[in-house]
């Protein structure tokens, strides 16, 4: 790879790590300020009990972030040790 293509490589990695990391942190103070309105406004096309939201709202959000830091975090760490 020339050193071009490790900028592009990077500076790609740089913003996908931003945008995924901005939406994670939506997703995640969402939950935290605002449950009751996530949970009515999901129940209305997928009726749940409210333990089983919950349960399944924090494993996406603890899935989410274990995918982010593997394909986002990760590769433009070692980007930026590589160059």
């Amino acid at each position: 790879m020339t050193v071009m293509e490790l900028e592009t490589l990077t500076r790609f990695f740089l913003w996908c790590t931003v945008l995924n990391g901005a939406l994670l942190l939506l997703w995640t103070v969402l939950f935290l300020g605002a449950p009751d309105w996530i949970y009515r406004t999901q129940t209305r096309w997928f009726p749940m009990p409210r333990e089983t939201f919950n349960v399944i709202f924090y494993a996406f959000i603890g899935l989410f972030k274990i995918v982010f830091l593997v394909f986002n975090v990760v590769p433009y760490a070692a980007l930026l040790i590589v160059r």
